[in-house]
């Protein structure tokens, strides 16, 4: 499977940080550096999708992605800066990787309001 040249949108990785400062707290964030990636970004949608997510389906999205960039098991809970700037903190979050011979899909979920961070 191909993916047209036409339907890929620009979209920045940002790998997700943690750590503990120096009095033992947990920290987590995003990287300042980003990385460019070219995907098809679809709403998510059907009959599946409505059943896991409910009422957070408005806030999902459905990606196809060809590259080495980002791999299942590595990239999960990396943010994508999507309809911000690459300067900004990344307004969606990688939940899933299928990884498929040519492409992989993955899905985002947005950060925010919605789910009270």
């Amino acid at each position: 499977m191909r993916l047209r040249k036409r339907d890929l949108s620009t979209v920045y990785l940002k790998e997700r940080l943690t750590g503990q400062d120096d009095e033992g707290n947990f920290q987590e964030g995003f990287s300042t550096e980003s990385t460019a990636l070219q995907m098809n970004v679809q709403s998510a949608g059907g009959q599946v999708m409505a059943s896991v997510y409910g009422q957070s389906l408005p806030y999902i999205k459905s990606c196809k992605y060809q590259g080495d960039k980002i791999k299942e098991g590595k990239n999960e809970k990396d943010g994508i800066c999507l309809y911000v700037s690459k300067d900004k903190e990344p307004d969606y979050e990688i939940v899933a990787i299928q990884t498929f011979s040519t492409h992989c899909n993955v899905t985002l979920k947005k950060l925010g309001d919605e789910d009270g961070r």
